[in-house]
């Protein structure tokens, strides 16, 4: 039998997905939605109902660039999913600009000490997200901007995960060869498999999952451990 055991010089780095991964939408992104609408005359949406259509949207969306026009188009089947008319522009750009503020995200809770951790431990941290034009000032006002060495849009890079580019961009960044760096996110395909095919390790961050096993892992919290792993032992690929 052929291992598939492939030995890989330790992480002396790690990049961050960020939604999923570091935020999410709170309390959802329904309540926020059915909150900024009542606003302009589309009352009594339901919460849940926005937010399975959202979910919907967002996994059958094709070409998503990330741009306003995007978003427009998502959060329109978003709406038409939970059985309410398009949002107006105004609507929409009330919802779009709502998004920029902190108090409509929550940092998950394992972040906090584990940057501390991974910082203790001499590991330099990135970024790598497809995010637009609110996500550099969000990251501040979430106080997560002070951890990272460098902060990789997909609005500004000109490319999306898992294209590889945008991965090659941080290693540029951080003046490091991508074998060198562990990329973590909740996406198989655009975090996992994007991060492998430039060269990157990677681990798959599955909240929902019990317990983690290999480079999948169920909290962050997990990381400094995984990373001593990496240090003494080959990654299974």
């Amino acid at each position: 039998m052929i291992s598939t055991t492939v030995s890989r010089p330790r992480p002396v780095a790690v990049s961050f997905d960020v939604g999923g991964t570091l935020i999410e939408p709170w309390p959802s992104v329904g309540h926020v939605y059915a909150e900024v609408a009542a606003g302009f005359g589309l009352a009594d949406l339901e919460p849940d109902a926005l937010n399975r259509g959202f979910a919907s949207a967002w996994k059958s969306r094709r070409g998503h660039d990330y741009s306003r026009a995007a978003w427009q188009s998502l959060v329109n089947e978003t709406f038409a999913s939970a059985g309410a008319s398009h949002p107006s522009d105004e609507c929409f750009h009330a919802l779009y600009h709502r998004f920029e503020q902190a108090e409509v995200w929550r940092v998950f809770e394992d972040v906090q000490p584990t940057l501390e951790a991974l910082r203790a431990q001499g590991i330099r941290m990135a970024v790598i997200s497809n995010w637009d034009e609110r996500l550099r000032p969000l990251l501040g006002e979430l106080e997560l901007a002070r951890w990272f060495e460098a902060v990789v849009i997909s609005h500004e890079a000109g490319h999306t995960k898992p294209a590889p580019e945008i991965f090659l961009r941080a290693a540029e960044q951080l003046n490091l060869e991508p074998e060198y760096i562990l990329h973590v996110g909740d996406s198989a395909r655009e975090d996992e498999e994007g991060a492998r095919r430039a060269g990157m390790q990677a681990a798959l961050l599955d909240r929902s999952a019990k317990d983690g096993g290999g480079t999948t892992i169920s909290t962050l919290a997990s990381l400094p451990e995984l990373l001593e792993t990496l240090r003494h032992g080959p990654l299974e690929n």
